[in-house]
């Protein structure tokens, strides 16, 4: 079984993630801001980390270069959720090491579709 994180400081986002994701062979890990997620990656190294850019205690370019700087966290695929669709926002995430980046709003659809290509 797949595991996949979900690490954004809204509450509606990570319920939507859940409901989309739950029922697809999936083992879903939440986390409410930055420190608690570098956390939880670090002990259980989900095999996707959904990471929302603008969190409390740490934000999602701070966690993500964290966890791409460490040889037993580098190989977590990790997409940078975000509001901002601005070409300096993407550019950020791929400095920080972000694989791919998905903006906000976004459809369950487009989510699962994103997904399932980076995990099968």
């Amino acid at each position: 079984m797949k595991k996949i994180m979900i690490a954004d400081d809204e509450e509606m986002i990570r319920k939507l993630v859940l409901a989309t994701l739950e029922n697809k062979d999936y083992s879903i890990l939440e986390a409410v801001d930055g420190k608690q997620a570098l956390a939880i990656a670090q002990e259980e190294k989900p095999d996707l980390l959904l990471l929302d850019v603008n969190m409390p205690k740490k934000n999602g370019f701070e966690v993500c270069k964290a966890l791409k700087s460490d040889p037993k966290t580098k190989s977590i695929h990790i997409i940078m959720l975000t509001g901002q669709t601005k070409e300096m926002g993407i550019k950020a995430g791929k400095r920080a090491g972000a694989d791919d980046y998905f903006t906000k709003p976004f459809s369950p659809l487009s989510l699962l579709e994103k997904v399932g290509s980076v995990l099968d």
